[in-house]
């Protein structure tokens, strides 16, 4: 975070509180006690943006938002008020402040908010740059999955309805509701995500629909709310009038499954799905890897870094790769084999170096704990640790573990293959020469045979 802040409170202790977070946090500091003092700062052109107290010795923070409108177009203001009443959130909207929160505050909260504000004004696109912002978003798929959500999302664009985004983590699904708002007849007014702390205190709702005037609210990450911010939710949507900001919801949760298991409002899940969008995991989709990959790659050049292709042996690796983290976890490898890779065309052997490194595993959607790998190995060192009665198991306890894993995994591999070691390689992602050395190590039975499937 970089910029230089003015801080206006007539508390001394928050004064030094705000200045040395946003010290440590890279930015410079102005702080006052006076009003007077940010107008004159101000008026000398200083300061990216302005964190104020609404009741001030020398006069009221709302009533200074014009003018410092007026004299530095596009300046964020953060307005924070003791004075938590529903009236003061309103004003502070009315006067055009970027932000507002009452006090006493988060100080974690009130920094992230900090930060998107040094961002926004930075990089705010205009309304008719969104076209042009667009290009750069990774939404990038030519499968027939990806065509079937994009006319989707161009039908429900401009739609009143609620939006219930679902699908698993990295898969773009917040980006998808940022592109249904910028493209939408509400792109002119503000988008707003939306935690369950944005809920909290007795204005919460309020100044979250303050906020987001006639724009979106979009709730990420929603099954991850506790009951609590769900009845919060539920009842500002029954509130809402005609002029109420459209909302959107994420969720890599099986909301249904965790309806049906008392973990998530029946009336919220219906109030929130008046629109739902299922987004492709990768692996759905394989044949979109390497146009994302060049994607990638082709963003990384224009950054100053060298231009790098795939080879056909390297896009080989990544599309037969599961991606756990989908299009996210994919940018940050191809972003690290742009970057290590010595020759310009990203080989096998690279691909296959990185990927050595990254896990495995598919997540499981909408499966129970129990269904999870992980969750069933995780049981199983439970109760071997439980055998051994308070006493630590035996040294080497990594390879032992690494063995009883992969052992089956080869064996079963290589059944599924009908020996055929070139094949089982392929399947498991691995040279060849080292599959054979596993297989040595292992002390694997290998039998060459037709496989009936």
């Amino acid at each position: 975070m970089d910029g230089t802040v003015l801080v206006a409170d007539d508390d001394r202790t928050i004064r030094t509180v705000l200045t040395q977070a946003l010290t440590r946090a890279g930015c410079k500091v102005h702080a006052t006690s006076s009003l007077v003092t940010l107008m004159r700062w101000i008026g000398e052109g200083k300061g990216d943006l302005v964190i104020t107290d609404v009741m001030m010795p020398d006069g009221n923070g709302l009533d200074m938002l014009p003018k410092i409108g007026a004299e530095r177009p596009g300046m964020p203001v953060i307005v924070i008020s003791a004075q938590n009443t529903i009236m003061t959130a309103i004003q502070a909207e009315e006067a055009d402040a970027w932000d507002y929160l009452p006090k006493p505050f988060d100080l974690p909260n009130l920094m992230k908010r900090a930060a998107r504000a040094l961002q926004t004004r930075r990089q705010r696109p205009a309304p008719d740059e969104a076209a042009q912002e667009a290009s750069e978003l990774p939404l990038v798929g030519r499968t027939p999955q990806m065509q079937a959500l994009y006319r989707l999302v161009a039908r429900v664009m401009n739609a009143d309805l609620p939006v219930l985004i679902s699908g698993e983590s990295g898969t773009g699904k917040s980006l998808i509701a940022r592109t249904i708002h910028d493209f939408s007849d509400r792109r002119a007014q503000p988008f707003v995500t939306a935690s369950a702390a944005d809920l909290a205190g007795m204005d919460g709702p309020s100044a979250l629909v303050a906020r987001a005037r006639g724009g979106t609210i979009l709730f990420d990450e929603v099954g991850d709310f506790d009951a609590e911010a769900q009845l919060r939710i539920t009842r500002m949507l029954d509130g809402f009038s005609d002029t109420a900001p459209r909302v959107m919801a994420t969720t890599q949760q099986d909301l249904s499954a965790r309806m049906d298991a008392g973990a998530f409002r029946q009336d919220l899940f219906y109030r929130l799905g008046g629109i739902t969008l299922d987004v492709p995991a990768l692996r759905e989709r394989v044949d979109d890897i390497p146009l994302l990959a060049e994607h990638f790659l082709a963003r990384i050049a224009r950054e100053g870094f060298s231009v790098r292709h795939l080879s056909e042996g390297a896009a080989k690796h990544l599309r037969a790769y599961s991606w756990p983290g989908n299009v996210r976890q994919l940018e940050n490898t191809i972003r690290r084999l742009a970057i290590t890779s010595p020759e310009s065309e990203i080989s096998a052997g690279d691909a296959e170096s990185v990927l050595a490194n990254q896990p495995a595993m598919e997540p499981v959607g909408s499966a129970g704990e129990g269904d999870k790998l992980s969750s069933s190995v995780a049981a199983h060192l439970k109760r071997y640790f439980d055998l051994h009665g308070g006493v630590l198991p035996p040294p080497g306890l990594y390879q032992r573990i690494l063995r009883e894993v992969e052992f089956p995994l080869i064996e079963i591999a290589l059944d599924a293959t009908g020996g055929n070691q070139a094949k089982c390689a392929d399947l498991l992602g691995i040279n060849r020469n080292t599959l054979r050395k596993k297989i040595t190590e292992l002390d694997i039975r290998v039998t060459r045979r037709r496989k009936l499937m």
